[in-house]
């Protein structure tokens, strides 16, 4: 390399420059080359071009429009029937818990007392109130009804909950012997014109029919109420007991304030309405045509209209399919957009007037006319002052270039050359390499030095971290090693359990996938001849699940040992725990009451697994019920009693997720199956070593994988009451 006039020849800097210099002289070239052609055909495309220009903008016009017409109705649409769907959701969560509760009133009817159920009273017209309302003929003093209406008067205080915080109009309950129950607030609408009570078959409404028929949640056609006359539509739902149709549970809701929003959305040619799911226009603002409103009798499905447009944009939005579809309406042009309630399957529908929409394009094309005619005159005249400009530009941009190529050399390489300057005098007591004003060229250059400086730091700092991170890291592992103590403190480990005790033998283990777990089992005697029995699973893992855990063992033992049944016990452990639960924890439990003296007990299971059970000289099995919601889900929650009878030598074995979901290195579950198997083993095994036979299964399963849920197991042997 040589120095000449300041330029080091064979450098980086001279490279750049070069590099410089030849891209601006290409840049020059190419740009002269490109502006001459341009200059000569410029002038015969700008008038070729103007026809082109108008037909592409017309088209271009009609497209945008309507991708504008589709984003906007689109969004709009999905959102009134995303707010129309959640008024309807609501209603339909708010039957299932009502016939949940009906069902569990039926099925234990000899655990509640009858209550006293009253006709409507006018002097408690505006007044929220449940009345008894039959048809004509049905024997108000039948014993059989009387009792039936009596039990489901149980329902009273939760039909008044339920109708105060949802949005429905009215709680309705009825029964096959055509009387009901009708929670509202218009008690002085039960009478007819003469003073009379009024009598409904209640049997013959659409909705009780529909019910029974479908056997399932089901959404009436929209209809008038049969007192208020009011219109709106009835979600119902059959409550079964011994296979038979026992009740029907509905809801009202009146839906007037809907047909007046969809009546008042008529503006510019444009307008809403709603179609149900068998294809009938129920709430529009227009009277005549093919999107005129009709009673369900006079209705047709539009799905099957000559129009065979309009039927493949119905058949669409019945099936969810939200596109914009172009429909002759009627002799006219219209934008239909659609958004379904797919609780109900009812769709709303946005229709657009396409020529109202398409009156901006054509003023547009018009001016465009006037603005290319203006544009071309004014082009040509100043094509000649922009060629005399262009040329002098060239020639100032080739004399700049040649200087800043020698400048931006010069300033790229000075830095770099100080820089490894400095890096080749660090050594092994030096390891700082410090930024200098050199350095801070406001580019890569600078990126680069500061990044020296900062890892020359850093490494300084690393050495220092490392001897704190230890020391932290010894301190966490000893205060979760404490926290694992506390923890399996607090579940019964002492065995056997109740030496003094020959009614039975029973037997826990408890393995946390981390230091601490979320699992837990306890047992304990309520008295001397009762036995509870715990297993539960809380939902997360770690320190947090671990406080979670001793706070619903605490709840359900103290509970547990109160006179409340097993059922109400649960349901207060869930209610306290809901309180201050902001991070949405449950818990899944499996809770059993045992009298020894007789092998009767009463078990409940919390969104838990099944437990398995084996009968002397038998093998186990799994013990399938209806299972309750976990504990901690929601408030009042109710929660489901389950009776049986142990016999002398009977076993029950419960367990956690855990053990089922424990997995192999493929990634398999070990199943429910290689568990009966690992417990029909050797069945008439004591309880220990019920636990340890299941266990050899899951670690010879698993083969040493990780572990990534806790696995929690309890073993119990009824040997009979005590002689």
């Amino acid at each position: 390399m040589r120095k000449v006039m300041n330029l080091v020849i064979g450098g980086i800097q001279h490279k750049v420059f070069n590099l410089v210099l030849v891209t601006i002289i290409l840049l020059v070239g190419a740009y002269t080359a490109i502006t001459v052609y341009q200059y000569k055909n410029l002038g015969k495309v700008v008038g070729e071009s103007g026809e082109e220009q108008m037909e592409a903008i017309s088209d271009i016009s009609s497209q945008t429009m309507h991708a504008v017409v589709e984003n906007a109705t689109s969004e709009s649409t999905k959102l009134q029937a995303a707010a129309a769907d959640e008024y309807f959701r609501s209603a339909a969560e708010a039957v299932e818990i009502m016939g949940d509760y009906a069902s569990n009133l039926l099925e234990n009817s000899w655990r509640y007392t009858r209550k006293k159920y009253l006709p409507p009273d006018k002097e408690l017209d505006g007044e929220l109130t449940v009345q008894f309302v039959t048809a004509e003929g049905v024997d108000v003093k039948d014993a059989k009804l009387a009792d039936k209406v009596g039990l489901l008067m149980n329902m009273s205080d939760f039909f008044l909950s339920v109708y105060q915080r949802s949005r429905i109009n009215s709680c309705l309950l009825g029964l096959p012997e055509g009387a009901f129950l009708i929670t509202d607030e218009d008690s002085g609408g039960k009478f007819d014109e003469d003073g009379n009570p009024m009598h409904i078959d209640i049997t013959n409404r659409p909705w009780y029919k529909g019910a029974v028929e479908t056997g399932e949640l089901f959404f009436s056609d929209v209809m008038e109420d049969a007192f208020t006359g009011q219109v709106g539509i009835v979600v119902a739902k059959p409550v079964y007991k011994d296979g038979e149709v026992a009740a029907v549970i509905g809801a009202d809701l009146f839906l007037d304030s809907m047909n007046e929003a969809v009546e008042a959305n008529d503006k510019n040619g444009s307008f809403t309405c709603i179609v149900n799911q068998e294809g009938h226009i129920i709430f529009s603002p227009r009277e005549e045509g093919e999107f005129a409103k009709r009673t369900s009798s006079e209705a047709e499905d539009l799905r099957e209209s000559g129009n065979s447009e309009l039927a493949e944009c119905i058949a669409d939005a019945l099936s969810g399919d939200t596109s914009t579809h172009e429909v002759d309406i009627d002799g006219k042009d219209y934008y239909v957009t659609a958004g379904k309630m797919s609780t109900t399957g009812w769709a709303i529908l946005s229709v657009v007037d396409k020529a109202a929409t398409e009156q901006s394009a054509i003023m547009m094309q018009e001016k465009l006319t006037e603005i290319s005619e203006n544009a071309t005159q004014t082009f040509r005249g100043s094509q000649k002052n922009s060629r005399n400009m262009t040329i002098i530009l060239l020639l100032l941009i080739c004399a700049g270039g040649i200087w800043a190529a020698n400048y931006v050399s010069k300033r790229i390489v000075s830095p770099l050359n100080k820089m490894t300057k400095r890096i080749s005098e660090l050594n092994g007591t030096n390891l700082q390499f410090k930024m200098e004003d050199d350095f801070r060229t406001g580019d890569e250059i600078e990126v680069l030095a500061e990044s020296f400086a900062d890892i020359s730091k850093k490494t300084v700092q690393y050495m220092e971290q490392i001897k704190s991170v230890t020391a932290e890291k010894e301190r966490i592992s000893a205060e979760l090693s404490m926290a694992q103590a506390i923890q399996a403190s607090q579940l019964p480990s002492i065995f056997p359990a109740y030496p003094e005790r020959d009614e039975f033998d029973i037997y826990a283990s408890m393995t946390p996938a981390k230091e601490v777990g979320g699992d837990f089992y306890d047992f304990f005697l309520c008295d001397p001849d009762h036995l509870c029995m715990v297993m539960a699973d809380v939902s997360g893992k770690g320190v947090p699940a671990a406080l979670f855990m001793m706070i619903s063992k605490i709840l359900i033992k103290n509970r547990v040992q109160t006179e409340e049944e097993l059922g109400e016990a649960m349901r207060n452990v869930s209610n306290q725990l809901l309180e201050g639960n902001r991070t949405d924890m449950f818990v899944t439990a499996w809770v059993c009451v045992l009298q020894l003296s007789t092998g009767k007990g009463i078990a409940l299971n919390a969104g838990h697994e099944h437990p398995a059970r084996r009968s002397p000289g038998g093998k186990y099995d799994l013990v399938t019920y209806k299972h309750s919601i976990a504990l901690a889900t929601f408030e009042d929650a109710p929660y489901r009693e389950h009776s049986f009878k142990l016999d002398p030598g009977d076993s029950i074995f419960v367990y956690t997720d855990g053990v089922p979901e424990a997995n192999n290195s493929a990634n398999e579950f070990f199943g429910t199956e290689r568990m009966l198997e690992a417990l029909n083993k050797n069945p008439d095994a004591s309880p220990q070593e019920i636990i340890r036979n299941v266990t050899e299964g899951i670690e010879a399963f698993t083969q040493g994988a990780d572990q990534f849920d806790d696995i929690t197991m309890l073993s119990f042997k009824y040997l009979g009451p005590k002689e």
